[in-house]
């Protein structure tokens, strides 16, 4: 991505380089464990039971600063990175809530190390990049990037731009009434029919993803040879069934929260190369269509 010059989001909380001092529970090695073993027996992670349960597991949190930390230039990067992403969705979504009569309210952004209180309960890098409604914040570990390309091979500027425009999407759908609405709904079913309600929130999350990419680019020039595929790849490899395929040899299609690896891919580029916010239409297409 061409990132020369563009600005830097200010809607940021710096929380690297603290530590989260637990007062009875688990810890947060014990909830790693407790995690994949979940994963293991079930098939799925769901990230709002996680962090609902987070709290009774470690206990209260409270986080501490490492006196005098040092980032690495890589690291350094990263956040300047991130942050340029968050101004660029700032930029797009402020306009494209203009066009239907609404005011973007942006997000704020907590970068933390290890561990993080949120509105929504403790949190752990372990979840990967989340989004809580409660709070309306979006909270990264930068070491996910790392992960990202260590574990599964999905690398690259482009992807983790989307990964976070994926979290401000999230942020969308909660100013525009959906999370909400659909927390609700997922709140009154069983754990099978509340997951393909998860599915679709995630999917419009990647739609949203892309509707943001495609008007940075027209902005700002953003995009380069080899961006799309970056962003593609991405969406493939953190598909559930791709996932769950590569931890255990199988996937189990009742457990899929945040959709196939084909579906996520469909949903981003849908977005992509149409930028038109009244095309995600997640929530009114059959299943066949998904």
């Amino acid at each position: 991505m061409k990132l020369t010059g563009r600005r830097e989001s200010t809607n940021v909380d710096d929380r690297r380089g603290m530590t989260a001092a637990k007062a009875g529970g688990v810890g947060i090695v014990g909830i790693i464990i407790a995690l994949l073993m979940t994963f293991l027996s079930k098939g799925s992670l769901n990230l709002t039971d996680i962090i609902s349960l987070a709290p009774s597991m470690m206990g209260e949190v409270t986080e501490q600063a490492e006196g005098g930390r040092e980032f690495t230039e890589e690291e350094q990067a990263l956040a300047t990175f991130s942050k340029q992403i968050l101004a660029g969705t700032e930029d797009v979504w402020t306009e494209e809530f203009k066009k239907i009569g609404r005011k973007y309210e942006a997000p704020k952004m907590v970068l933390y190390t290890g561990a993080v209180q949120t509105g929504c309960g403790n949190g752990s890098a372990s979840m990967g990049p989340f989004y809580c409604s409660a709070d309306q914040c979006l909270y990264i570990d930068l070491s996910f990037f790392t992960s990202m390309k260590q574990q599964l091979g999905a690398d690259g500027d482009f992807a983790y731009a989307y990964v976070i425009a994926h979290e401000v999407g999230h942020h969308v759908e909660y100013l525009l009434g959906t999370l909400g609405k659909v927390h609700q709904q997922m709140a009154k079913l069983n754990q099978t029919e509340a997951n393909k309600l998860s599915v679709r929130l995630e999917l419009l999350a990647d739609f949203y993803a892309g509707v943001w990419a495609y008007h940075d680019n027209k902005m700002f020039g953003s995009l380069e040879d080899g961006d799309l595929e970056e962003a593609i790849r991405c969406a493939q490899v953190i598909g559930d069934n791709y996932l769950q395929e590569k931890a255990r040899g199988y996937s189990q299609p009742e457990t899929f929260t945040h959709g196939t690896s084909k579906q996520r891919m469909k949903w981003l580029k849908l977005g992509l190369q149409t930028g038109d916010i009244r095309r995600g239409t997640t929530f009114q297409c059959s299943d066949a269509e998904l």
